[in-house]
């Protein structure tokens, strides 16, 4: 049996990137305040760090607290700690209380019935890999969502399971509060 060692992922800088990334950079600093690592991960490749962006701020159906509730249920499913923290301090931002957000990364939301449906038939498709029980389905839909709804939940989906699998693979510091383990 063989060991793996583990491979070191620096978080790179901005004299690390390529031009087109340093850009991304200085505008993460005007809009966010910093970069957080995980976007910085990103910067190793020329384009990956502007396509995720792009993809994360598309134009959906979906408000922002659904978006929440999918990268809280998704990053607990998947065990990403990175993004159940950068997701949790999101959450907060957005409205949700500390207790909130917690029995959403439990893939429940009893505060609000249209949110359940959504954080349990998240928490069912991911377990189930891309295939979720009709009865999960069916509950999103009797509680409001509809098919463009569905495309644009499976859309923020994959954009979380990309960031929990990069951080899963490059483990850089988390550089937000670390949330509570549930």
């Amino acid at each position: 049996m063989s060991t793996i060692e583990k491979v070191n992922f620096e978080v790179p800088t901005k004299d690390q990137v390529s031009a087109n990334n340093q850009a991304i950079f200085e505008n993460l600093k005007k809009g966010v305040g910093f970069v957080p690592n995980l976007y910085a991960a990103y910067a190793y490749n020329d384009t990956a760090l502007g396509d995720y962006l792009t993809l994360q701020n598309r134009k959906s159906t979906l408000k922002a607290k659904e978006r929440e509730i999918i990268n809280l249920v998704v990053s607990q499913v998947n065990d990403c700690r990175y993004c159940q923290s950068a997701h949790t301090a999101l959450g907060k931002m957005n409205g949700f209380t500390e207790e909130q957000i917690l029995e959403i990364r439990s893939g429940v939301a009893s505060f609000d019935a249209k949110f359940d449906a959504l954080a349990k038939f998240v928490k069912n498709i991911v377990i189930n890999r891309g295939k979720p029980a009709t009865e999960a389905t069916q509950a999103l839909f009797e509680a409001g969502y509809n098919k463009a709804n569905l495309v644009d939940i499976i859309m923020v989906i994959g954009d979380k399971i990309i960031s929990n699998f990069l951080h899963g693979t490059t483990q850089v510091p988390i550089d937000f509060p670390v949330a509570p383990e549930l």
